[in-house]
């Protein structure tokens, strides 16, 4: 029988019966993440051994665990980065590999304005005064007609803007592929990385983890920020450098930032959780029931369809 392996703890959990229904129909055997936790290497090397397809998060798929992957044919992953995979091993090895495009990107879009606002505005920081007892007025940051700066024009890059010309903001945007036509009818300034953070008030990061991304954003280039700049990011820890931007925010260089992702996760022991003028996520930007359910099945469609099964999404 075909064995497939699910890593991601979110995944099915509000259509798991229907989507076991449609694994079983093809006669293929799921075996869920059985440690509760992201996978160590050593976890899929050992639940890897016998399976056919792997439906991914963000655990370890590198040269040492498809060594022992024999079988594996088809890898989906459950999101859109792939910077966990060793695609050149899996290409070596001809192993198909699939993302869930688009299913998560109004999710990531509506997180990404929430850190955004609830930095500006200091929610956490009001909601603990104010449950302690403190009701002295908080100053906090306009949002409203600023400029922004959204780096990476993808699905969730155009949704940012979306959000941000409801609160006629000034747009600026980077993206590795210019798209005049989109940059012009949304009106956007199309500028490089160093105009942005010399420009904007909010920097907004949707961009893949690359060997060009990492450090994007590094003590070199943040020095010229704004001192009222916020920093959202919802996209990969490693295209900030995350030294710099504690050494920044601490000294009051950066006004704050948003952070629901990090080099290293869990992120236990990152400076970052030390700093008030900063709003935590636990790489939750993705996670609601409607995102959840529609990645859940697309990968589902797409480890099918890679292995043979010719599920199409839809």
């Amino acid at each position: 029988m075909t064995k497939v392996l699910v890593t991601p703890r979110s995944f099915g959990k509000y259509n798991r019966e229907e989507i076991i229904e449609l694994f079983a129909e093809k006669g293929i055997e799921i075996e869920f993440n059985p440690f509760g936790q992201i996978m160590t290497e050593e976890q899929m090397m050992e639940c890897l051994e016998d399976k056919d397809g792997l439906i991914v998060g963000v655990d370890p798929v590198n040269e040492k665990v498809l060594s022992k992957a024999k079988k594996l044919k088809a890898i989906a992953k459950y999101g859109v980065g792939l910077d966990n995979i060793d695609l050149a091993c899996v290409n070596k090895k001809q192993i198909k590999v699939s993302k869930t495009v688009s299913a998560n990107s109004n999710a990531v879009a509506d997180y990404s304005f929430a850190l955004l606002m609830s930095v500006a505005r200091r929610v956490v920081e009001i909601n603990n005064e104010a449950k302690d007892g403190n009701w002295e007025k908080t100053v906090a940051l306009d949002v409203y007609g600023k400029k922004i700066g959204v780096v990476g024009l993808g699905a969730i890059g155009r949704g940012v803007v979306r959000r941000a010309q409801g609160f006629e903001m000034e747009v600026y945007g980077y993206d590795i592929y210019r798209d005049d036509d989109y940059l012009r009818e949304n009106q956007i300034h199309f500028a490089d990385i160093d105009t942005i953070i010399k420009e904007c008030d909010f920097i907004s990061i949707h961009m893949p983890l690359t060997e060009e991304t990492k450090h994007l954003f590094n003590r070199e280039n943040l020095r010229y920020a704004k001192e009222n700049l916020i920093i959202i990011n919802t996209a990969r820890g490693g295209i900030v450098d995350e030294d710099a931007l504690y050494d920044l925010l601490k000294a009051g260089k950066i006004y704050g930032a948003g952070v629901d992702v990090f080099e290293e996760e869990p992120a236990q022991d990152s400076k970052l959780l030390d700093l008030e003028n900063v709003v935590i996520g636990s790489h939750t930007a993705a996670s609601t029931i409607g995102a959840t359910e529609m990645m859940s099945m697309m990968a589902s469609r797409n480890i099918i369809a890679d292995l043979g099964g010719q599920v199409k999404n839809g």
